[in-house]
């Protein structure tokens, strides 16, 4: 894998990113800007480490809120008012960047 790969992913990769930027850019006002927040969340409060993940994670967010979208629902109609534990629970059985920051601390400590 080369440097460029490892900073920001292969770039099938990207595209698929840039791709569900677009599908998100295209919801109503409500549900985008409820992605940007869920987005900000996963990645201040510990989201996925893997791109597999992330992409299979955001990807069910923008089905979801594209079905809700054209049935006319609200965003919390899906995710429940508590967001942030909604979020929590997409990403429970992953490993989270958290996580890695938890076990970096923890070795480099246990070094000392």
């Amino acid at each position: 894998m080369s440097i460029f790969e490892k900073i920001i992913g292969s770039l099938d990769d990207k595209r698929e990113w840039r791709a569900m930027e677009a599908r998100a850019k295209a919801l109503p006002s409500e549900y985008y800007n409820a992605y940007i927040a869920i987005q900000k969340y996963m990645w201040t409060a510990g989201g996925p480490t893997d791109w597999k993940a992330t992409s299979r994670i955001f990807g069910g967010i923008l089905d979801l809120f594209e079905q809700g979208a054209a049935e006319g629902r609200k965003v919390t109609d899906l995710t429940g008012e508590d967001v942030a534990e909604f979020c929590d629970e997409l990403v429970k059985d992953e490993k989270t960047w958290r996580d890695k920051y938890r076990k970096k601390l923890n070795d480099a400590v246990g070094r000392g």
